[in-house]
C-alpha cells in the first residue's frame, strides 16, 4: 500500500514539474506588457515579441573582451535565425581570443593553453546565451577530434550544453539542435561541421585555424569577425564584421569606418575567407596621410 502510494506521488511530481517547465517556457517566451515610467506620467509600453536567437548587425570595435563577446554572441544567434543560406546553418566566428596575442598566442605552451581557456570560456557563454537556464534549442558543446584530455575535460567540468568528441565520431543531433565546435583544427573536424549543418539546426565554428580553401564554404555564415590589421608591427586598425552587417574597415586612431563592403566584395573565391589586402591598404594610406599632414604643419 505504502509502495503504491510513493509510486503515485512520484508521477504526481513527475507530471506537476512537466507542466511547470511547460509554463516557464511560455512565459519566456510570450513577453507580457511593460510598464515604463517617464518623469512622473506612467505608460503602457507593448513589448516586441521575443527573438530568441539576437539583431547583430553593425561595425564596431569592442572597448573589452565582455563587449566583444556580447557582440559575437548576438551576432551569432541572428546568424542561427536567419543564415546567409537558407537551410544551411555553418557559422563562423573568429577573433583573437587573447588581447595581447594574436589568435595562435606566441607559440609558446602556456600561451596554447590560455588560449583554449579564453576559446572555452567563450564557447561557454555562448552555450549559456543561446540556451539560458536550458531553456530554448538543444546545445552541444563539441570539441576537436584533436583536442587534448584537459581540453575535453575542461569543457565537461564547464556543465554547459551536451558535450561531446568528434574523436567520438558525429553526434545524433535533432533537427532543432545546436552545435559549437571551439578551435577546429584538422580536416576531420572541418568536415564534421559540414556534415552536421545539414542535419541540425547551425553549426558554430569559433576560431578555427589550420583552415584550407575547401574547410568551410562560401554559402557559411560568417557572424562575426575582428582581425588587428597592422602597420611597422603597430595595430593601424581592423577588419570587422557583426552579421548581418557589412564588412567595415575601421582605422584604430580616428574610429573612422574606411570602407563597408557584403561578402561578394570581400571573401576569397568560393570560400568563407576574407581577403585582407584591400582593409590593410586602406588603413596604411590613413597613416601615410596623417604623417603627411604632420610633417607639413
Amino acid at each position: 500500500q505504502i509502495s503504491k502510494l510513493l509510486s503515485t506521488a512520484n508521477q504526481m511530481t513527475t507530471t506537476t514539474m512537466q507542466r511547470i517547465s511547460a509554463l516557464l517556457w511560455v512565459l519566456y517566451c510570450l513577453l507580457p506588457v511593460a510598464t515604463a515610467f517617464v518623469g512622473t506620467n506612467q505608460k503602457v509600453v507593448r513589448a516586441a515579441p521575443l527573438n530568441l536567437f539576437g539583431s547583430g548587425g553593425g561595425g564596431k570595435v569592442p572597448s573589452s573582451p565582455n563587449e566583444r563577446d556580447s557582440i559575437a554572441i548576438n551576432s551569432i544567434k541572428a546568424a542561427i535565425n536567419k543564415p546567409k543560406t537558407a537551410g544551411f546553418g555553418l557559422i563562423e566566428c573568429e577573433f583573437p581570443p587573447l588581447a595581447a596575442l594574436n589568435k595562435l598566442g606566441d607559440g609558446s605552451l602556456r600561451s596554447a593553453k590560455e588560449v583554449d581557456a579564453a576559446n572555452l570560456k567563450f564557447a561557454v557563454k555562448a552555450v549559456q546565451s543561446i540556451a539560458p537556464f536550458g531553456i530554448g534549442p538543444k546545445v552541444w558543446l563539441l570539441t576537436s577530434a584533436s583536442a587534448p584530455a584537459s581540453f575535453v575535460a575542461g569543457a565537461t567540468k564547464a556543465g554547459a550544453g551536451t558535450v561531446h568528441s568528434l574523436r567520438d565520431g558525429l553526434p545524433e543531433v535533432g533537427a532543432s539542435d545546436v552545435c559549437l565546435l571551439p578551435a577546429p583544427s584538422s580536416r576531420t573536424d572541418y568536415d564534421a561541421a559540414q556534415r552536421l549543418a545539414g542535419m541540425c539546426k547551425a553549426v558554430i565554428l569559433v576560431n578555427g585555424f589550420a583552415k584550407d580553401p575547401k574547410s568551410v564554404p562560401g554559402r557559411a555564415t560568417m557572424a562575426y569577425f575582428l582581425k588587428p590589421l597592422t602597420y611597422n608591427s603597430q595595430v593601424i586598425g581592423y577588419l570587422t564584421r557583426a552579421y548581418p552587417g557589412k564588412w567595415t574597415t575601421i582605422d584604430a586612431a580616428t574610429k573612422q569606418v574606411l570602407k563597408s563592403v557584403d561578402d561578394a566584395g570581400i571573401l576569397v573565391g568560393e570560400s568563407n575567407t576574407p581577403d585582407l589586402r584591400d582593409s590593410g591598404r586602406l588603413v596604411q594610406k590613413a597613416v601615410d596621410e596623417r604623417a603627411m599632414k604632420a610633417r607639413g604643419r
